[in-house]
């Protein structure tokens, strides 16, 4: 009886290469039998259509002939699932074993997959930590210091979990391998990282007494730090090794994000500093001088030019933000501050100049 792949794998006749391929993934880890609600019988379904469907050439000949028309229905020699070839399969995915150009980490992953590469180092978990600076901290640069608790190679033994001098042996469960092997479908095996010695193939003859045998310890830590100057709010510093600590790997990385307090007189823009400063009216019309406080309390002067008019940007080069060789600019907005009430002498001075159009 003529097998209908194109409805085992949910798709119409018309779907595409990639439609197909899609659809395949799906089904295939749907009914992948490791999963506790899998389905071999479906599983070994839906590689055989895909087999057939994934190739042109069967593709064509199938829609021709149906099932019965091709070489795809029935398991040949080495054969497990219609159309994908074990006989070849080895470890580290060699030899004939072929899924095309879908990625088994879409089928397999989640489930006995995904294992550490040999000889990859093992790497402890990074940490993340925020903390709040000034808006003049951010400007400047300033040092910090921040706790944290994380785990730290053990003093005693160094990391290795081993008491002091004493001999490493060969690990039983993996036999030194430093790996072990799951059995999948009873044809064939996946490879993990063995638990017990974490890879290394080697377990101490006697534990460290002061970790007891786990290679690091946890502990509090204030750890000093450099804001450099010109920091944004949201960025990251990143300081190397100051993460967790693990038994046989180098540690994470520790993460700090830096949260700017805003300020009651500046903001900034790259790297120029802005800030609205106020004059009275007379100043804008006649032209004045002021004296502006900066950040770190020193003091610059400006001209208010004649006839300033509200809104007008004063720039200020060299007096923003400096990074290395990098300068910003100070930007004064300009606001004209307008009295609510006048002296009878300013009244007077305030009509004439009504009177003369101004």
């Amino acid at each position: 009886m003529s097998k209908d792949y194109y409805k085992t794998l949910g798709v119409d006749k018309s779907a595409t290469a990639d439609e197909i391929k899609k659809a395949f993934r799906k089904t295939a880890h749907k009914h992948h039998p490791d999963k506790k609600d899998g389905d071999e019988a479906k599983f070994k379904e839906a590689n055989e259509a895909y087999q057939t469907l994934s190739n042109e050439q069967k593709r064509s000949q199938y829609d021709q002939f149906g099932s019965n028309g091709t070489n795809t229905g029935g398991a040949r020699s080495g054969q497990g699932f219609g159309g994908f070839d074990f006989s070849g399969f080895q470890q580290g995915g060699q030899g004939g074993f072929d899924f095309g150009d879908v990625d088994l980490g879409d089928i397999f992953g989640g489930f006995g997959g995904g294992a550490r590469r040999r000889g990859q180092r093992r790497r402890g978990s990074d940490l993340q930590v925020r903390i709040e600076i000034d808006f003049s901290d951010s400007v400047f640069g300033i040092k910090k210091k921040v706790s944290i608790d994380h785990t730290k190679n053990c003093d005693e033994c160094d990391g290795s979990g081993s008491e002091a001098k004493s001999e490493m042996k060969t690990c039983v469960q993996c036999d030194g391998q430093g790996e072990i092997q799951t059995q999948m479908m009873g044809i064939f095996a996946t490879v993990s990282e063995c638990p017990t010695c974490e890879g290394t193939g080697k377990v101490p003859k006697e534990r460290c007494k002061s970790c007891r045998g786990a290679g690091v310890k946890k502990e509090k830590d204030e750890i000093e730090f450099t804001i450099p100057a010109g920091i944004k709010n949201g960025d990251t510093l990143r300081i190397t090794g100051r993460g967790q600590a693990i038994k046989n790997g180098t540690a994470g990385d520790l993460f700090i994000q830096i949260l700017v307090k805003s300020h009651s007189s500046f903001r900034r823009n790259g790297l120029d500093l802005i800030m609205d400063y106020e004059v009275p009216i007379s100043d804008a019309v006649l032209g004045a001088k002021h004296t502006l406080s900066m950040l770190d309390d020193s003091k610059i002067d400006i001209k208010i030019p004649l006839g300033t008019t509200h809104g007008t940007t004063l720039r200020i080069s060299g007096k923003g933000i400096v990074t290395g060789q990098s300068k910003g600019n100070l930007l004064v907005n300009i606001k004209i501050r307008i009295p609510k009430k006048l002296s009878k002498k300013a009244k007077t001075a305030m009509e004439v100049l009504q009177t003369e159009g101004y």
